[in-house]
């Protein structure tokens, strides 16, 4: 029988940072547990401040519409305070 991971990783680039990541939680709160020092403020996918690009990887969300655009989920933006990861993650940080 083969049972899901109980958690994954998510590598930061380009940092080469990385932490486990809990899929019961969001991204954000694992890497901030992983010491990861990643910017955020609102915790509830609406002010952006956390918004970054998922190089690898997937993951879900458990609102039905978090605070991006369906240009920004096609090009793999993600906002971590909201973001389960469902596998292992690259993430890299938002240019902004």
């Amino acid at each position: 029988m083969n049972q899901a991971a109980p958690f994954f990783t998510a590598h930061i680039e380009p940092d080469g940072m990385q932490c486990d990541a809990w899929p019961q939680q969001p991204l954000l709160q694992s890497m901030e547990q992983g010491g990861i020092d990643w910017p955020s403020s609102c915790r509830n996918g609406t002010c952006r401040t956390c918004i970054g690009q998922l190089v690898q990887g997937q993951v879900r969300y458990e609102i039905e519409w978090p605070g991006l655009s369906p240009e920004e989920k096609a090009e793999g933006c993600v906002l971590p305070c909201v973001a389960y990861p469902e596998s292992d993650v690259v993430l890299q940080g938002s240019a902004i």
